[in-house]
């Protein structure tokens, strides 16, 4: 099912569905989007060896977290990275995932559409998505991306506090935004922490009602 797809013609159905959605252009005003926040928890930080262990997402409409939504897989472990665990817990064969991590993408690229994407250091979640794509055959995810941890850096620009160079940490942002970080180093977990942080940095950068996506992006740098 998940052969390479050299040719444009010979892409998979869900890729051609998934490109369709982006015929439509995005709503001008923040409002109007929706954003799915979502999160990988991986065997390692290596881009090209290490492997999605789990994807956890939600979505954003206007100012809702629309929990009823969620989307959680948790993948079968081909590889396995022992030094990891302590940190996202999940063991081999955890809770008996049966779902590989090309149907996990396959799944997710339904799930997202044409929403803006959402992270705490978004690159790596989006990199880590993107080799699935590459080793499946297909193109880069199309989607717009934000990064909570440059909107907030963003959001403090007039503060004597804010280190215009500094990386800060999603455990940071939470402190700092006065979130629990219950349920720490899940997918799911993490994505709605970082969700509610995303909200919480909107509302202190933009008018939400009026906001435009485009002066969102602007600060996302």
């Amino acid at each position: 099912m998940f052969s390479l797809f050299k040719k444009k013609k010979a892409y998979p159905k869900f890729w051609r569905d998934y490109q369709d959605a982006f015929k439509t252009s995005s709503p001008e005003t923040i409002e109007e989007n929706t954003f799915v926040v979502f999160d990988t928890e991986t065997t390692g930080l290596n881009l090209k060896n290490d492997r999605i262990l789990s994807i956890g997402a939600l979505k954003i409409k206007g100012k809702t977290i629309e929990v009823s939504k969620v989307f959680e897989r948790y993948i079968n472990q081909s590889t396995f990275n022992p030094e990891t665990v302590a940190i996202h817990g999940i063991i081999r064969n955890d809770l008996n995932p049966d779902t590989t991590e090309e149907a996990a993408v396959v799944e997710f690229l339904e799930y997202i559409g044409n929403s803006v994407l959402v992270a705490h250091h978004i690159a790596f979640d989006v990199g880590m998505v993107n080799k699935v794509l590459y080793r499946m055959g297909l193109p880069k995810l199309k989607n717009k991306t934000l990064d909570t941890m440059l909107l907030y850096r963003a959001s403090r620009i007039n503060s004597n506090l804010i280190d215009k160079e500094r990386n800060y940490s999603l455990d940071e942002l939470a402190e700092n935004l006065n979130i629990s970080l219950k349920d720490r180093h899940t997918a799911t977990g993490d994505a709605f922490i970082t969700a509610i942080a995303f909200l919480k940095i909107v509302s202190r950068v933009s008018n939400q009602k009026n906001g435009r996506l485009k002066d969102l992006i602007r600060l996302n740098r």
